[in-house]
C-alpha cells in the first residue's frame, strides 16, 4: 500500500511566531496612528499659538488682545482634548 504523505500539524513555536508577527504588524499600525494624532495636535498648538499671537498683534485695546489670549488657550485645550479623544478611540479599536 501506498503511503498517504501529509504535512504535519503546525508546531506551537509557528503558531506563537504568527501570532508576534500579527502582535508586530498591530502594535506598528497603531505606533504609527498615535504619532500622526501627536503630529496632529503639534500643528494644532501652532496654529493656536500664530491665531493668537496675530490677533493679539492687530488688537487696538488691551480687551481685544485678552480675547485673542484666551481664544489662543482655548483653542489649544481644544486641540489637545481631540487628540486624548483620538488616542482612546485607538485603544479601544486594536
Amino acid at each position: 500500500m501506498e503511503e498517504i504523505r501529509s504535512s504535519p500539524p503546525p508546531t506551537a513555536a509557528s503558531t506563537t511566531k504568527r501570532e508576534q508577527e500579527i502582535s508586530a504588524t498591530s502594535r506598528l499600525k497603531k505606533d504609527c496612528s498615535w504619532f500622526a494624532v501627536s503630529v496632529q495636535e503639534g500643528f494644532s498648538y501652532v496654529k493656536a499659538f500664530f491665531f493668537g499671537l496675530a490677533k493679539k498683534m492687530t488688537a487696538k485695546k488691551e480687551r481685544e488682545a485678552t480675547e485673542a489670549d484666551l481664544k489662543a488657550a482655548k483653542m489649544q485645550v481644544e486641540a489637545t482634548d481631540a487628540a486624548e479623544e483620538t488616542k482612546k478611540r485607538l485603544d479601544k479599536s486594536m
